[in-house]
């Protein structure tokens, strides 16, 4: 029951996250500033990135769920808070300040610490858990290849 309750807190949480990214990019991938640059020609449709988060923050709460029923301290606890406001500040940073470098480095930060989880918390009792955050990194490697992509491009 425990794995539940965490389950629909993460759930909550990362939903929640991504809502106010999304709200603090503004017009984000519609506006002008936006669609007048030089993108990577394998950047994939809108709609592909609500389908994306979406399986991405399900996989990703759930893997919480299991991380923070078995190993719940302050450390995890931490290293998780820094990758939501890495991931909520990348939308304000690259959508709405238009600060393409500063969100690379965002970016790459996010993708390190989900690795880090990957890494460090894929032990025994995750071991088979740990695969859920696969979509998570193959997404994030993505994004960060579009970022670049804009970075060196524009």
């Amino acid at each position: 029951m425990k794995k539940v309750y965490l389950l629909i807190l993460f759930l909550v949480i990362n939903f929640g996250g991504l809502a106010l990214g999304s709200y603090l990019m503004n017009d984000g991938p519609t506006s002008t500033w936006y669609t007048s640059l030089n993108q990577a020609p394998w950047t994939p449709p809108g709609w592909v990135f609500g389908a994306a988060w979406t399986l991405i923050m399900i996989c990703f709460s759930i893997y919480l769920s299991y991380l923070f029923s078995i190993r719940k301290s302050k450390y995890v606890i931490t290293i998780y808070s820094i990758s939501v406001l890495l991931n909520i500040s990348w939308n304000y940073i690259f959508f709405n300040q238009h600060l393409t470098n500063v969100a690379l480095v965002t970016i790459i930060g996010l993708t390190l610490i989900i690795l880090y989880f990957f890494i460090s918390f894929g032990d025994e009792k995750l071991s088979k858990m740990k695969y859920l955050l696969l979509p998570y990194i193959i997404w994030l490697c993505i994004a960060t290849s579009l970022n670049g992509y804009i970075v060196f491009n524009n």
